[in-house]
């Protein structure tokens, strides 16, 4: 969590990804909610305010659920698809603010949803905004799926493929805090922590957008590009299986109050 938002630009290095972004970015597996509501309480008269919500990914998982949602999210490309996509729901609202300056009210949540994006935000600045706009007793849900990096021949060349024509991927790349960092940083307030299995089956075009719905794959024009998009191929045909891979996830979640 060392690395904020300004020194790789987070707020903006998606912007140019939105449409693959939206389509093949995966979603969050069933029982995470369940998992909130069984052992945490949480039930859809909570307000949620899904903090760094992107596209509306994690945010629908919640409006699905029966929420009323305010996605906070300083990105106006992603904003601005997650309200294409879901502004329809009158339970949906969109703020332009970020992880330490959301620009809600004190003590206007009931839990803090951050799927995905808590690894750009600066860890103790974050606490004091979360403290504030959450109501007494109120939660923080952090979660992600984090990419199977060795598990299956499919994924061990994925990742050699990253490695080798990403343009930043070392220094963005599974970046995800572990259980003592999260214990720490819930402090006094930590409550728990489950995981889950998730994947995505792809066919080779899902594939290749789920690949440059990375920030790190290099775009069309760059010399990376064609070689990337080539060694994909390759190894799509050398893995699939009924014209199809599977992207496999382990689905991290750690919930606490934020003393």
């Amino acid at each position: 969590m060392a690395d904020t938002m300004e020194n790789l630009r987070s707020t903006e290095r998606f912007s140019n990804r939105v449409d693959d972004y939206v389509r093949y970015r995966p979603d969050y597996p069933p029982a995470l909610l369940d998992w909130l509501r069984n052992a945490h309480g949480v039930d859809a008269r909570w307000r949620v305010a899904d903090v760094g919500a992107g596209t509306g990914i994690s945010s629908k998982m919640f409006l699905d659920a029966g929420h009323v949602v305010t996605a906070v999210e300083p990105n106006a490309a992603m904003r601005g698809a997650a309200e294409a996509w879901l502004g329809d729901n009158p339970r949906f609202h969109t703020v332009d603010g970020r992880a330490d300056a959301t620009t809600l009210a004190d003590g206007s949540v009931d839990l803090v949803s951050v799927a995905q994006a808590f690894h750009w935000f600066d860890p103790a600045a974050t606490r004091r905004e979360f403290h504030r706009i959450l109501r007494p007793g109120g939660l923080a849900a952090i979660y992600w799926n984090s990419r199977r990096l060795t598990s299956t021949p499919f994924l061990q060349g994925y990742e050699a493929l990253l490695q080798t024509y990403g343009t930043d991927y070392t220094s963005v790349a599974e970046r995800y805090a572990d259980e003592p960092r999260m214990r720490e940083w819930f402090g006094e307030g930590w409550r728990g922590t489950a995981g889950f299995d998730h994947c995505q089956l792809l066919d080779f075009d899902a594939l290749r957008g789920r690949l440059m719905s990375s920030s790190y794959a290099p775009k069309e024009g760059h010399s990376n590009h064609a070689p990337m998009i080539e060694t994909l191929r390759k190894l799509f045909d050398a893995c699939a299986v009924d014209g199809r891979i599977s992207f496999d996830y382990d689905t991290r979640v750690y919930v606490g109050e934020v003393p």
